[in-house]
């Protein structure tokens, strides 16, 4: 996994905040190493008078997968960061949780039915008993 930090003139940290960029995303994302190609961070400071005006952009590319980025906004760089390094880890556990965990899952095609016809009935009726109430 190539992990790029970026910043714009205006973000200050160097090379300093690139490494701790670096090692802490090689650290949360390691699970999922071998599926993600390249992992992008943006970090800028849109020099408005807003007070959540510094912004972190993280894209990921998982292999054979569309790329995901997500934003975070926030009063400090720091805060910037955090905030999009969850939204991506959210991100991507949803995904590959989808992509790989579904395979060893029951389906519902292999679930075990009512063993008895007449249990349809009896279950069919008390539904309808209930919601009739």
């Amino acid at each position: 996994m190539q992990i790029q930090v970026n910043t714009d003139h205006n973000v200050h940290g160097g090379e300093g905040l690139a490494t701790y960029v670096k090692t802490d995303l090689e650290n949360s994302l390691s699970r999922f190493g071998e599926w993600l190609t390249r992992v992008e961070v943006h970090l800028s400071d849109d020099g408005g008078a807003k007070p959540e005006d510094k912004k972190c952009v993280i894209e990921v590319r998982p292999a054979g997968k569309q790329p995901v980025v997500v934003t975070h906004h926030a009063a400090t760089v720091d805060e910037a960061y955090a905030g999009a390094a969850h939204k991506v880890r959210s991100v991507l556990d949803s995904q590959y949780s989808r992509a790989h965990d579904h395979k060893g899952s029951p389906s519902i095609r292999h679930m075990e039915g009512p063993r008895n016809p007449e249990e349809v009935g009896v279950i069919e009726s008390e539904t309808s008993a209930t919601s009739s109430h």
